[in-house]
């Protein structure tokens, strides 16, 4: 596999630890000294929003700073237009990031009304934005050292 390759696929389990609210999953991704930024970027530039360092807190902020998925929902976590350029044993990434809101509907008490078919529910985008990050390949691994999430909507985290 190359190098690109298992870069773009530490940032599809990136994805998928978040949207699975998977604390160990996330925190296997990045190294001991990782940090990971979070911005929104306005028209005057980026302002800084709060930062996690750390591969256990940045595992555990999955779990506590996403809020868990409601009865038949669930988000995704999706990324695109993945620019990678690996240089020996580091290499940088950018990409283009939207997240979605799933939200199933309930099935009425005397079943769903004839003719009725597919799904049922919505679909949301509610975040999107840009990732810059940074890897490092140790014993063959890459694993990300700086992570940094540039929200295009102002975004509020808890307690701010």
């Amino acid at each position: 596999m190359t190098d690109e390759r298992q870069i773009d696929e530490v940032m599809a389990r990136y994805v998928r630890a978040a949207d699975f609210r998977d604390p160990a999953a996330m925190a296997a991704l990045f190294t001991e000294d990782a940090i990971v930024e979070i911005f929104y970027r306005g028209r005057d530039g980026l302002q800084p929003l709060g930062s996690l360092k750390g591969a256990e807190a940045i595992g555990q902020a999955v779990a506590g700073i996403l809020p868990p998925h409601p009865a038949r929902g669930w988000s995704h976590h999706t990324s695109l237009n993945h620019i990678i350029d690996v240089d020996g044993d580091t290499a940088g990434v950018d990409l283009h990031f939207v997240n979605y809101d799933v939200r199933g509907d309930e099935a009425p008490a005397a079943g769903w009304p004839e003719g009725t078919y597919g799904t049922q529910g919505t679909i949301t985008p509610f975040e999107s934005g840009y990732i810059r990050s940074e890897l490092r390949r140790a014993d063959g691994v890459w694993k990300i050292t700086k992570f940094a999430i540039m929200h295009d909507l102002p975004f509020v985290l808890p307690g701010n």
